[in-house]
C-alpha cells in the first residue's frame, strides 16, 4: 500500500527528472524514440502507470510527443519555462479529492435539505444526458460535487473542493490526462453518482463517505489506464484498416 501511494504521488516526478537528464545527456537523442513503456518500467523499477505519468509530465513541457501505435519520440532537450501556475498530476489531484470529498459527503449527509437532494437528482439526470454527447464537458459532474460541498455548510471545505476542481483545468498535467481519458471514452458513471445520492437521501454519513470513496477510487483507476486504453483502441482501428485494405487488394 505504501509503495502504491508513493508511486502515484511524487515518484513519477523523479522518473520524469531522470528521463529529462537522459535526453539532455544524449542517451535519448532528439528525433529518436524512447524505450517501450515496459522497458522503462523495468529499468527504473517502477510500475507502468508511473512511467505513463512521467511521460505526460514531459509531454506538457514539449519534450516528447506520443504517437499512438508508434511510440514516444523526443522533440526537444530544452525544458519549457514554467508559467508560474501549479502543475499537479491527475492522479495526485484525484487522490486529494478522494480524501477531502469523502469526508465532505459524510458531513453533507447529516444536514442536506430536501431541496438540495432534488438539485442533486436533477444533476444526475444531466450527467446521463452529457454522457450521450461525444465532446461532453462534464459540467454536470462538477456541479454535482460542488453541490455536495455546499450542502456540507463549511465554506473552507467548499473552497477546497472548488479549488481542486479548478486544478483539473489549470494544471497542464491534470488537464492532459483528463483529455486522454475523454478520448478513451471514459465518462462519469451514473450509477456511482446515484449511489452517492441514495446515501445522502438516507442521511447516512458512513454510507455517503463510502459511496464517494468508491466513486473516486474508480475514477483513479480509470485515469491510470486511460492512455493504455486509448492505445489499444487505436491499434484495433489500425488493424481493421489494414484488413479492409488487404480485402480490397485480394478481392
Amino acid at each position: 500500500m505504501q509503495r502504491n501511494m508513493r508511486s502515484t504521488l511524487r515518484l513519477y516526478k523523479d522518473i520524469a527528472g531522470k528521463l529529462i537528464a537522459a535526453i539532455q545527456d544524449g542517451q535519448f537523442p532528439v528525433g529518436g524514440r524512447l524505450p517501450a513503456e515496459r522497458d522503462l518500467a523495468e529499468q527504473f523499477e517502477v510500475s507502468r502507470p508511473v512511467i505513463r505519468e512521467a511521460i505526460i509530465a514531459l509531454e506538457v513541457q514539449g519534450l516528447v510527443e506520443v504517437r499512438v501505435g508508434s511510440g514516444v519520440y523526443v522533440l526537444s532537450a530544452c525544458e519549457a519555462e514554467q508559467d508560474g501556475g501549479q502543475d499537479v498530476s491527475a492522479i495526485e489531484l484525484t487522490e486529494a479529492r478522494l480524501l477531502v470529498e469523502s469526508e465532505v459527503a459524510a458531513l453533507a449527509a447529516a444536514q442536506i435539505t430536501d431541496a438540495e437532494l432534488r438539485e442533486l437528482a436533477e444533476l444526475v439526470d444531466r450527467i446521463e444526458e452529457e454522457n450521450k454527447t461525444p465532446d461532453g464537458k462534464e459540467e454536470a459532474d462538477a456541479a454535482f460535487h460542488l453541490a455536495i460541498a455546499k450542502a456540507a455548510r463549511n465554506s473552507a471545505l467548499f473552497d477546497t473542493v472548488e479549488r481542486l476542481w479548478g486544478l483539473r483545468h489549470t494544471s497542464r498535467e491534470a488537464a492532459l490526462l483528463h483529455e486522454k481519458a475523454r478520448h478513451a471514452n471514459i465518462k462519469p458513471i451514473v450509477d456511482e453518482h446515484t449511489a452517492i445520492l441514495t446515501a445522502l437521501r438516507a442521511r447516512d454519513p458512513k454510507a455517503a463517505r463510502e459511496a464517494m470513496r468508491a466513486h473516486l477510487s474508480q475514477v483513479l483507476e480509470s485515469l491510470l489506464f486511460a492512455t493504455e486504453q486509448r492505445a489499444v483502441d487505436e491499434a484495433r482501428r489500425n488493424m481493421q484498416a489494414r484488413r479492409e485494405r488487404f480485402s480490397r487488394v485480394t478481392a
